[in-house]
C-alpha cells in the first residue's frame, strides 16, 4: 500500500512538473544551438506544418543570432509528430537511440516538442550562436523518411 502511495505522489509530481514547464535540467542550459526562450521576449513567430508525408513546411529557416523565435507548430496528420531542435550530429545519433528504443518518451526538454495528430503547439527558442543547425521529427522512421529542416542562423552582423 505505501509503495503504491509513493507511485501515485510521484506520478503526481511528475504530471505537475510537467503543467508547470519543467525544464529537464540536462536541457535548461546553453546549447552548441541556442537556449530555451523566454516567452516574453519572442520576436517573430514561424509557422510550421508538419505532415504524414514526413515532411516538416517549410523545411528551411533563415534567423538572426540573439533571435527569439516562437514555432507554432500544426500536425496537419493522423499521426504523432515531433520538433527536436539540434546540431545534425545530435539529431542523427538520437534517432538512432529511439530505432532501437521505440518505447522511448522524450519529457521535459526545453529543444523538443510533442504534437498530436490535428493539434498545434509551441516551442520558444533564442538562438544564441550563429551556424546551421536543424531540425527533425525522431518518431521511429520519420526522420529517416526525410522529415528534417535546417535552420541557417544568421550573425548578428549579417543582413537577413
Amino acid at each position: 500500500m505505501m509503495g503504491q502511495l509513493m507511485s501515485i505522489r510521484f506520478r503526481i509530481a511528475l504530471a505537475a512538473a510537467a503543467l508547470v514547464g519543467f525544464v529537464h535540467p540536462a536541457f535548461s542550459e546553453e546549447q552548441p544551438f541556442g537556449r530555451a526562450g523566454d516567452p516574453k521576449k519572442v520576436s517573430r513567430t514561424i509557422d510550421l506544418d508538419m505532415s504524414d508525408a514526413m515532411r516538416f513546411a517549410p523545411a528551411e529557416l533563415v534567423v538572426k543570432q540573439g533571435e527569439t523565435v516562437r514555432f507554432r507548430l500544426k500536425n496537419s496528420g493522423k499521426v504523432m509528430h515531433e520538433m527536436v531542435l539540434g546540431a545534425m550530429q545530435d539529431l542523427n545519433a538520437h534517432a538512432e537511440t529511439m530505432r532501437k528504443d521505440s518505447g522511448m518518451h522524450h519529457h521535459g526538454a526545453a529543444n523538443m516538442v510533442h504534437v498530436a495528430p490535428g493539434k498545434t503547439a509551441a516551442l520558444v527558442w533564442q538562438f544564441t550562436q550563429s551556424g546551421e543547425f536543424h531540425y527533425g521529427c525522431l518518431v521511429p522512421g520519420h526522420f529517416e523518411a526525410g522529415m528534417v529542416g535546417r535552420v541557417r542562423v544568421l550573425a548578428s552582423s549579417d543582413k537577413m
